[in-house]
């Protein structure tokens, strides 16, 4: 097992200036497409995130052009690496824990893409071996590190910075929370550390059939 320092920010003041409000049980306010009457146990973001534009290369070495190829799902995007000790794989295995306990009919209208912040050790190879152990459906980015700071910025993230270690490796600091968009193209949940296995349950559930006080 991979044992690296990983130190992961959450800059929410930085994502597009959002105003981010965080609670286990938040009520939706209203926004630019109406109101929720759910009850969601991620950070309500106000005004919403519109999914960002940036294409990058999968797994299997193909172009993946994230705003078409997610249309018409919920896309959870999180930018993090392989060799993260702690919060990448922590949010990784609640995701595909949650995705496995729900109906059918929910988890194949959920997508998540995991961007990787560190093309040097992560090739595709390893990023797609390490995925696997929490689902095989994620779906792995990665591209130059020109291409990855442009998907960074296109999300409204900080972008991830590499600190030298002492051992003569290196950490990546990285934005630590997955940001929830729903069908609308508009991220209005995200979800920082901490979050579980159950709240995403809870809540994949219902941003699958969100409108957000849309008739």
């Amino acid at each position: 097992m991979k044992r690296f320092p990983c130190s992961c920010m959450v800059a929410l003041l930085l994502i597009q200036q959002a105003s981010v409000m965080f609670a286990q049980e938040v009520k939706r306010a209203s926004t630019h497409a109406g109101i929720s009457q759910a009850t969601y146990r991620g950070g309500l973001v106000t005004p919403p995130l519109p999914k960002p534009h940036f294409v990058l290369t999968d797994t299997s070495g193909a172009r993946f052009d994230f705003w078409n190829r997610t249309r018409g799902s919920v896309t959870l995007l999180f930018f993090g690496y392989t060799y993260c000790p702690d919060q990448c794989p922590m949010h990784m295995a609640n995701i595909g824990m949650a995705l496995q306990k729900l109906p059918p009919r929910v988890a194949g209208q959920v997508k998540l893409v995991f961007v990787t912040t560190d093309a040097t050790r992560d090739t595709r190879v390893e990023l797609r071996r390490w995925l696997d152990n929490f689902d095989k459906r994620f779906v792995g980015l990665t591209g130059t590190p020109a291409a990855l700071d442009a998907a960074q910025k296109a999300a409204g993230v900080p972008l991830a910075q590499k600190t030298d270690l002492r051992n003569g490796t290196y950490s990546v600091t990285h934005a630590n929370f997955v940001i929830a968009y729903t069908n609308d193209n508009f991220g209005h949940v995200i979800y920082p550390g901490g979050v579980s296995e159950d709240d995403w349950i809870h809540d994949l559930a219902l941003l699958v059939n969100e409108t957000w006080g849309r008739p």
